[in-house]
Formats: structure tokens, C-alpha cells, sequence
């Protein structure tokens, strides 16, 4: 029979301190009218001092198993997605790992930006379907916030802090569209286009953190084309429709393009989960931060199918069919 990788339960954190767009006018030239036009985004929260990008994942990691049922003793594998690790190694899966408790298996980083989540759930996907695990924690994890230049309106306005995780389990299916878990996953990337998203600094280039930098019109026009290419690769793959997408569960970076993406599938807006306008753009963590905002106030429900989708720097950009 063929192995599918069930989607047992999810979890998320979000930084307690919040920043409003009234509080970014006060620290550069922008206004709350100027972001939300632009972007839709109103709030976002913001790591505290001392704060890492491991906290929030283990925080999301717990919440996930939690609400799966879960034991930290039946993990295979974690799976981390970030730009923002704690160190530039070990990965920061490892401490993750650690401060679960989980002494077996294996732990490891996945970096494909805003795409991380999709690119490292198909990893654990993949793992499972090789029989390489049969119960795998996917993380995604960020701490944007210390990558940002608080002078560049540009890029400060857009980015937040979170994570969001969850639970994958081996279960036989039928193999086909009907079965429930992730249908299938299909990833992307074009590196020519480096220098219209990235930080401009790294261990081996300038020995320092660096700042993010971006062409916002570029990003924003590469993001609608490939974005609609990959969700129709994936209803494609399953011989489905997009009558058929219960939820279109998109990257929260720009409210604009999201919705762009809707209306290209002929989504009606219901259909759509928008959490970008209460946490931004949190790259990695924004699709399990959304997946898990909408399956616990009880919009998702058990047999719904969701499309997950994503860009990012790299370009990275990629797409997961799942039924919940």
C-alpha cells in the first residue's frame, strides 16, 4: 500500500510584543494608511531581547505535538525551516531537539527562505514515503526582525517574528487524490534572480549578519507568475481542479499578492486564509501560522483539501497539496 504523510496536528507561537504601524511611523517615514494600502498588514510581533529563533520553534514544536497527541519519544525527525538560526551552526534544530528531549533519530536546518516551510515539508514527506521515518516534526521558525534595517521603510515595514510546526505521521493510503495527507509536493528555484531578494551579509562573504535587502516590485511581479505556475503543477499532478481546493493557504508576505493568486484560481476570498495583516511576513513561519490559525478556530475541518504555496528569496517557490 502506498505510504502517505498525515498531518496529525500543528502548532504556533507568536512573540508577546506587538508593533503597530503608529509605531513604525514614529521610527521612519511611513504611515498606517501607506503599509496597509501596500501590503495589508497592520500589526506584527517582534522577538524579545534575548529571544531566539530556537524559543519560538520549541514553543510551536510542543503546541504541534500537543494538539497531535504525540509523544516527543515517538519523533524520527525534526525538520527546522530558517533564515534566521540561532548560530551559524550547530543547526537550530539541534537545540530544539534538546530541549524536547528527543535523544534519538535525527535533527537538521532547511534554509529556502520564505519557501523553507514548503521545501522542508516535502523533505519530511519524502523521508516518510522512503520509510527513512514514520513520525517527523516540521518547524518553521523566525526571527526576521534581527535582519532588518530600521531605517529602510522599505523592508521594516514588512517583516515579523513566529513559528508555527507541525506533525507528520506514516499512514497506508489508497494512492490516489482521495487519500488523506500530503497528495503531493512540487519545488522550485531560479538563482539568477539573487540580488532582487537577500541579506546583504553572511559568515564566508563579510563575517557579519547582514541586512535584508529587496526590489519590492520585482519580487512582486516573479512572485505572481510563479506562484500561479506552480499551484496548477500541483492540481495538475492529482488530476484536480481548483473547484476542488477547499483552502488556498498562501505565504503571508503581501496581501496584494495573495489575493492576486485567488483570483487567478477563481477562489472566492472566503476560501483564502489571510493572517498577513495581524503578523506580517514571517518567511518561514507564515504558512504553519496560518494552517494552524484556521484549523483551530474551526474553519479547516478533517477530508478539506488545502494548497499550500510559497516564494522567497533565491528565488526559491514552491507548492504542497494536502488533505487534512
Amino acid at each position: 500500500m502506498p505510504i502517505r504523510s498525515v498531518i496529525l496536528g500543528c502548532g504556533s507561537y507568536l512573540p508577546a510584543r506587538i508593533l503597530s504601524n503608529q509605531d513604525l511611523a514614529s521610527m521612519v517615514d511611513t504611515s498606517d494608511e501607506w503599509i496597509v494600502e501596500r501590503t495589508g498588514i497592520k500589526t506584527r510581533h517582534i522577538a524579545a531581547e534575548g529571544e531566539t529563533t530556537a524559543d519560538l520553534a520549541e514553543k510551536a514544536a510542543r503546541a504541534a505535538l500537543a494538539h497531535a497527541g504525540v509523544e516527543v519519544s515517538e519523533l524520527d525527525l525534526i525538520v527546522l525551516a530558517t533564515a534566521t538560526p540561532d548560530n551559524t551552526f550547530p543547526a537550530t534544530a539541534t537545540k530544539v531537539q534538546q530541549r524536547l528531549g528527543m535523544t534519538r533519530g535525527a535533527a537538521f536546518d532547511v534554509q529556502a527562505v520564505c519557501s523553507g516551510f514548503i521545501y522542508a515539508l516535502s523533505v519530511a514527506d519524502n523521508f516518510i514515503k522512503a520509510g527513512q521515518a514514520r513520525t517527523v516534526l516540521v518547524i518553521g521558525a523566525e526571527t526576521f526582525s534581527r535582519i532588518l534595517d530600521w531605517t529602510d521603510r522599505g523592508t521594516c515595514v514588512l517583516f515579523g517574528d513566529g513559528a508555527g510546526a507541525v506533525v507528520l505521521r506514516a499512514t497506508e493510503g489508497k494512492g490516489d487524490a482521495t487519500d488523506q495527507g500530503i497528495l503531493s509536493t512540487h519545488l522550485h528555484s531560479d538563482g539568477r534572480h539573487h540580488d532582487l531578494l537577500y541579506v546583504d551579509g553572511g559568515p564566508s562573504s563579510t563575517q557579519t549578519v547582514g541586512h535584508l535587502r529587496m526590489r519590492g516590485q520585482e519580487v512582486f511581479k516573479h512572485a505572481v507568475v510563479n506562484l500561479a505556475e506552480v499551484v496548477h503543477e500541483a492540481l495538475s499532478a492529482n488530476g484536480l481542479e481548483a473547484s476542488a481546493i477547499d483552502w488556498l493557504i498562501p505565504h503571508q508576505a503581501n496581501r496584494r499578492i495573495i489575493e492576486g493568486t485567488g483570483r487567478k484560481l477563481r477562489l472566492p476570498p472566503e476560501k483564502v486564509v489571510l493572517t498577513v495583516d495581524h503578523h506580517g511576513n514571517t518567511s518561514a513561519a507564515s504558512i504553519p501560522l496560518a494552517l494552524c490559525e484556521a484549523v483551530l478556530d474551526g474553519r479547516i475541518k478533517r477530508g478539506d483539501v488545502l494548497l499550500l504555496e510559497a516564494m522567497g528569496g533565491g528565488f526559491t517557490w514552491g507548492a504542497a497539496l494536502v488533505r487534512w
